[in-house]
C-alpha cells in the first residue's frame, strides 16, 4: 500500500478494509442474534468469523508493511492511541449493554413477574405460579421453555479460567517490561505464556459450555438464565478469541525481530486490550456465576 507523508500528517492511500470490516462484524452480528434466537448456530455466523479472519489477515498486515516501511511519525503514533483508547472504551460499553441486561432481568423483570411491589395482580394473570427466583430453575409453563436442571456452579471450570487469565495479566505484563528493557528472551518465554494461558481459558470454556448442554440442560433456549449467561461468557469467549489472535500476531512479529524498547506501539495495544478482556472476566465471573 502507497503512502504520503506530509510533515506532520500522515496520508494514507484509499483502503477496502474498513467496508470489509463494515461487512464482517455485520455479518457475525446478524449470525449471532439469529443464533441466539433460533436455538442453534446457523451458517451465517461461521460465514461472519471467517470474514472477521480475513479482515484481520489484510488488515493487520497493511499496518505491519507501513510500520517496517517506518512511514509512521509521532502523529501517527499518538492517534492509534487515541483510536485504541476509542475502541476500549466502545468496547466497555458494549458489555456494560449486556450486563444492564442482566441487571433488568434480574432486578426489575423477574421479581416483577413474581408480583413485587404493588404487581401481585400482573403475576396472577401473565403467568400464574411463576416463582421469582434467579437462576430460573423451574417454569410452571414449559410451552414457552425448558428450564434447566441447575445453575452453572462459580467453582470448577470456571474458576480455574478465573485464575488463568489472572496469570495471563501478569505474565503479559512481565512481556512488556522485558520489551521495555530490551530483553528478547524473556518477552518471548513470557509472551508466549500469555498465548498459552489464553488457549487453555478457550478450551475450558468449550468445555464448560459441553457440560452445560450435555448434563446440565443450560442451553440458549432454556430461558433468560440460559441466554444471559451464553451471551454473556459467549461474546467474552470471542474477545479471548481476539485478543490470542493479536497476540499470536504480535508473538511472531517478535520471533521475526519487530519491536524496540522505545517503538512498539502494536505490542502496548495488544497488551491494553488483553487487560480489558481480563477485567470484563472479573466482572463475569462475580455477577454471573456466584451472584
Amino acid at each position: 500500500m502507497s503512502t504520503t507523508n506530509h510533515g506532520d500528517y500522515y496520508i494514507p492511500e484509499p483502503s477496502k478494509w474498513p467496508i470489509v470490516g463494515t461487512i464482517a462484524l455485520t455479518t457475525a452480528v446478524i449470525g449471532a442474534v439469529t443464533s441466539i434466537h433460533g436455538g442453534s448456530i446457523n451458517w451465517v455466523l461461521p460465514v461472519g468469523m471467517l470474514l472477521i479472519v480475513y479482515l484481520f489477515y489484510g488488515w493487520f498486515g497493511a499496518v505491519i508493511d507501513e510500520s517496517m516501511a517506518n512511514n509512521y511519525n509521532e502523529q501517527v503514533d499518538r492517534s492509534f492511541r487515541i483510536g485504541m483508547l476509542w475502541f476500549i472504551f466502545s468496547e466497555v460499553m458494549f458489555f456494560a449493554a449486556f450486563f444492564g441486561a442482566l441487571f433488568y432481568a434480574r432486578m426489575i423483570a423477574v421479581p416483577w413477574l413474581g408480583g413485587a411491589g404493588n404487581n401481585a395482580m400482573t403475576n396472577e394473570l401473565l403467568w400464574p405460579g411463576f416463582e421469582a427466583a434467579w437462576p430460573l430453575l423451574s417454569n410452571p409453563d414449559n410451552s414457552l421453555f425448558t428450564a434447566p436442571k441447575e445453575a452453572m456452579h462459580a467453582l470448577g471450570l470456571p474458576a480455574i479460567n478465573t485464575a488463568l487469565l489472572l496469570a495471563s495479566s501478569v505474565t503479559i505484563t512481565i512481556a512488556h517490561h522485558a520489551l521495555r528493557a530490551g530483553h528478547r528472551k524473556p518477552l518471548k518465554i513470557w509472551l508466549g505464556a500469555t498465548i498459552i494461558l489464553g488457549i487453555v481459558f478457550l478450551f475450558l470454556q468449550v468445555e464448560e459450555y459441553m457440560i452445560a448442554y450435555r448434563e446440565m440442560g443450560l442451553t440458549l433456549s432454556s430461558g433468560v438464565y440460559g441466554s444471559t449467561f451464553f451471551l454473556l461468557t459467549g461474546f467474552h469467549g470471542f474477545h479471548v478469541t481476539m485478543g490470542a489472535t493479536m497476540l499470536l500476531i504480535i508473538f511472531i512479529r517478535v520471533l521475526k525481530g519487530h519491536f524496540t524498547p522505545e517503538k512498539h506501539f502494536a505490542f502496548e495495544a495488544v497488551a491494553w486490550y488483553w487487560h480489558f478482556v481480563d477485567v470484563v472476566w472479573l466482572g463475569l465471573y462475580i455477577f454471573v456465576y456466584w451472584l
